[in-house]
């Protein structure tokens, strides 16, 4: 998977964010990267916190697993999450 790649201590997510939808989902690929809708709008770092909670919960991992690597103010994002595999990964966001 493009938008995936494995490290030593959990896996590293390529995401396209499109923050201010009417719900937090998974909505396929966007060129190399899995697309992410967010309920939450853009402002003050809500859409951050919204996606941290959403892999979160997604991947089963406490929300300090998860870690915003680059993109803070993007919607191209690298997230790092520890603790999980690339099979897990893969089959709770496709």
């Amino acid at each position: 998977m493009s938008w995936l790649r494995e490290d030593s201590d959990g896996v590293v997510l390529t995401l396209h964010i499109q923050p201010g939808a009417k719900r937090t989902e998974t909505a396929g690929l966007h060129g190399d990267a899995l697309k992410i809708r967010l309920a939450a709008p853009p402002v003050d770092g809500r859409a951050n916190d919204a996606l941290v909670a959403f892999l979160a919960k997604a991947l089963g991992v406490p929300k300090a697993h998860v870690d915003l690597v680059a993109g803070q103010s993007s919607r191209a994002k690298r997230v790092r999450v520890a603790g999980v595999s690339a099979a897990a990964a893969t089959a709770a966001l496709s």
